[in-house]
């Protein structure tokens, strides 16, 4: 709320300044989002409550202020906000101060890619796999249970979307035509495929 009021009696002082978050109800939420859809607001201040199910194809720009906080999956949502109108988009990291090491590594591993494959695969070599089961049971883990590590779900994940474009990129075969129908009944249209 500061951020937004700063920027409003500031920089953004002749433009028109929303604010959307967490605390607001579902109601105003969506009547914000309405407004910067339909160009009645030129800004839009937000929390992560932005990060998905968001479509505003004129948004171009986007400044993500603390980005050594978010990971790069939650980055990556982020990011998918803004350049759908087809145009030219900007997406800037503003850390909260110097990053150094692992952090200013990520952040570049980030500025650099936007397959979300290669930023899945980064973001499980940095995080790790987890524990499968969910419970951390060592018994499990010493009488040779399986550990999401054994999985590798990124590579599964990277191998059959890499499959599924080599062999149906438009989905129209009878064994991915129910896929198909339901990507165009919630987005009404295929999305291009090539940014993973």
């Amino acid at each position: 709320m500061a951020e937004a009021a700063a920027l409003s009696a500031g920089p953004f002082g002749d433009l028109r300044v929303g604010l959307v978050h967490g605390r607001l109800k579902a109601a105003e939420k969506h009547r914000v989002m309405d407004d910067f859809a339909a160009g009645r607001l030129d800004v839009l201040v937000a929390t992560t409550v932005v990060e998905a199910g968001i479509d505003v194809p004129a948004a171009a720009w986007m400044v993500i202020h603390g980005a050594e906080r978010f990971g790069l999956a939650q980055l990556h949502q982020l990011r998918g906000r803004i350049g759908r109108g087809g145009g030219p988009s900007w997406c800037w990291l503003i850390p909260s101060g110097d990053v150094a090491g692992e952090t200013r590594q990520r952040l570049a591993f980030f500025a650099a890619h936007s397959d979300g494959f290669a930023l899945a695969e980064e973001d499980l070599r940095l995080r790790g796999p987890g524990d499968l089961w969910a419970s951390g049971s060592t018994a499990r883990l010493a009488s040779g249970w399986p550990t999401l590590a054994d999985a590798d779900p990124a590579a599964l994940a990277v191998r059959d979307g890499r499959a599924l474009l080599g062999e149906d990129p438009q989905l129209r075969s009878s064994l991915w035509r129910p896929l198909r129908e339901r990507l165009l009944a919630q987005y009404g249209k295929l999305v291009p495929l090539a940014a993973g």
